[in-house]
């Protein structure tokens, strides 16, 4: 009686711990389903740098470019991220010091380990930045207008290259639309951008008729605040008529700068100003009673309305509204602040075409590619790493914004190199490893 009563407490037993056991194991899968299948607010973030300057004397243009940045990761995030998971930007300021903007690209690439970097302004400073990105593999988006001569496979070319801006802008002042202009003053800060464009502008000038003693080249320093001699020189260069002046004056140079030209009398009827680095965010910082009439060469402006323009305008003065951002709802876009925007998203769209963010998969990705962008339709060359893009001139308004006055018909097709300073050279990163003489 007593072993079959311990015979039947040993069966329990062992069904009590089979069932424990099984419960365990069940529990323990249970765990390892839900380790596997995190939440949203779990997901490591996806990495992406920014690198403008937030101080110094390109802040002035610069500041709003990482708002713009902020604004596309706040949407993106909002729409799900990329690739599921959200993006995270890790800011940088580069203070206008082109050596510190190696600095800190280093440390976005090297120490924050980002997946793509959204930054730059002036040429110096991509130059400073450049074998940094090619060094890492790291790819850089830059959105401003440039003197082209470079297709780094590291650099993805959101701005115009000289045949998207300055060249257009020269033909259309010698055309009889445009004043049929004679007389050039090429007035620029001390940098790279300034000098090669001016370069090719002269070679254009000249292959194109105008004598040599009708051309003018002059610079002054960045941060340069002192502009009578020039100006007086401006005066006497325009006295005849049929001059102009083509400015490639970055920064917060151009304040005292126009400020000086209204002073001395000169008028956009008499001398035009033609800009290459004024955009519309530059002109919130000036006093556009005495800059009325001048003109400037973009790819896009913000007056015109459309449907993805009028959407991308509201949504810039909200989100700075909302963010307490210097100027609130009265902030304004410019060209700079649109192709930022935009590399952004083609960034988005290539590493969800590529089905990863590593750079050498988002590379081919974003060829050929195209966006919606809010300055029209726009088309990654399928080759170079530059944009396919309208190129307009505005004139200036007393209320700081443009009315466009011309307009290509269409996207113009990029060319890094121009054909009156390098025809020997082109730019194939598909078959011919970038740049090559032809």
């Amino acid at each position: 009686m007593q072993r079959k009563t311990l015979h039947s407490f040993t069966i329990i037993i062992s069904g009590a711990l089979l069932l424990a056991s099984c419960g365990k194991k069940a529990k323990t899968e249970s765990t390892a389903e839900e380790a596997e299948t995190p939440t949203t607010a779990e997901v490591a973030p996806i990495k992406i740098g920014v690198l403008h300057s937030l101080s110094g004397t390109m802040a002035i243009s610069e500041v709003s470019l990482k708002d713009v940045v902020e604004m596309a990761v706040e949407e993106i995030n909002a729409a799900g991220g990329v690739l599921g998971k959200p993006l995270e930007t890790k800011v940088v300021d580069p203070a206008s010091d082109w050596d510190l903007f190696a600095e800190k690209s280093k440390e976005l690439l090297i120490e924050e380990k980002v997946s793509a970097v959204f930054g730059c302004w002036t040429s110096v400073s991509r130059k400073s930045v450049l074998p940094v990105f090619e060094e890492n593999n790291g790819l850089l988006f830059y959105p401003v207008q440039y003197e082209g001569e470079e297709c780094s496979k590291n650099v993805i070319y959101t701005g115009a290259t000289p045949n998207q801006q300055l060249i257009p802008a020269a033909e259309y002042m010698m055309s009889e639309e445009g004043g049929a202009y004679e007389k050039f003053y090429l007035l620029g800060t001390d940098y790279v951008f300034p000098r090669t464009a001016n370069k090719i502008l002269k070679a254009f000038l000249l292959a194109k008729g105008v004598p040599e003693k009708n051309i003018i080249e002059e610079y002054t320093p960045f941060h340069h605040q002192d502009y009578q001699t020039i100006v007086s020189k401006i005066k006497k260069f325009s006295a005849g008529g049929k001059a102009c002046v083509l400015s490639t004056v970055n920064g917060d140079s151009n304040v005292p700068f126009y400020k000086e030209f209204a002073n001395q009398g000169l008028t956009a009827t008499a001398c035009p100003i033609m800009a290459f680095s004024v955009a519309e965010d530059e002109l919130r910082a000036m006093d556009t009673e005495f800059l009325a009439g001048h003109l400037a060469a973009w790819n896009y402006y913000q007056s015109p309305s459309s449907p993805e323009n009028d959407k991308f305008v509201k949504n810039f003065k909200a989100f700075c509204a909302k963010n307490n951002l210097p100027g609130g709802n009265a902030r304004v876009t410019d060209d700079p602040i649109c192709w930022a925007y935009t590399g952004v998203y083609l960034w988005k769209q290539a590493a969800e075409k590529a089905g990863s963010v590593e750079v050498d998969k988002v590379r081919p990705a974003l060829y050929g590619m195209e966006f919606n962008s809010p300055g029209g339709l726009v088309k990654m060359d399928p080759k170079n790493h530059h944009l396919a893009k309208p190129v307009k001139i505005g004139e200036i308004k007393v209320d700081g914004q443009f009315d466009v006055i011309w307009e290509t018909e269409g996207l113009v097709d990029p060319e890094p190199w121009s054909k009156y300073t390098s025809p020997d050279k082109s730019c194939d990163h598909v078959n011919r490893g970038g740049t090559y003489t032809k």
